[in-house]
């Protein structure tokens, strides 16, 4: 395993949740890759969307058949100016890469944001650390471990 999957996984031990991480070599780094190689639906994937607020990070798991309205993140963090994070940004919050960032092992605590679509299912399935991994949950769990507040994050 990769050192970002070590860390992913420690992070979750700590956390109270032993994950069960599966590798795609064909990789996971979009929702639709991701559901396609674990066969669900794509309503079920957390897309972790690192952004800045007003020049500080903040985290949408967003449910990968949505796109995430930016004006509503915005309004739900209080900031005049969002914008979504560039990588060197997105990997100094969370301390992961873009298109495998976890929904928590991050070196700070960062604001976060839920999007309440994510609690439908049962189960719902996020990055491991890196493209090629991804791990389920159930959304409680989610809640619970992240922090995060639940939120309307669609795009209407």
């Amino acid at each position: 395993m990769s050192a970002a999957i070590d860390r992913f996984t420690e992070a979750a031990r700590a956390l109270g949740v032993e994950p069960d991480v599966r590798r795609f070599p064909e990789g996971t780094k979009t929702a639709a890759d991701a559901a396609r190689s674990i066969g669900c639906d794509v309503a079920q994937i957390v897309k972790s969307l690192v952004f800045t607020a007003d020049g500080q990070p903040l985290i949408a798991y967003v449910s990968g058949a949505n796109r995430l309205d930016v004006g509503k993140l915005g309004a739900l963090a209080g900031a005049g100016e969002v914008r979504r994070a560039t990588p060197e940004e997105a990997r100094a919050a969370t301390g992961f890469a873009v298109g495998g960032t976890p929904p928590f092992g991050y070196p700070s605590e960062v604001p976060r944001y839920i999007d309440r679509d994510l609690l439908a299912h049962d189960v719902v399935w996020a990055a491991a650390g890196t493209p090629d991994s991804v791990f389920a949950l159930a959304p409680d769990d989610l809640l619970r471990v992240t922090g995060a507040e639940v939120a309307d994050l669609r795009e209407s």
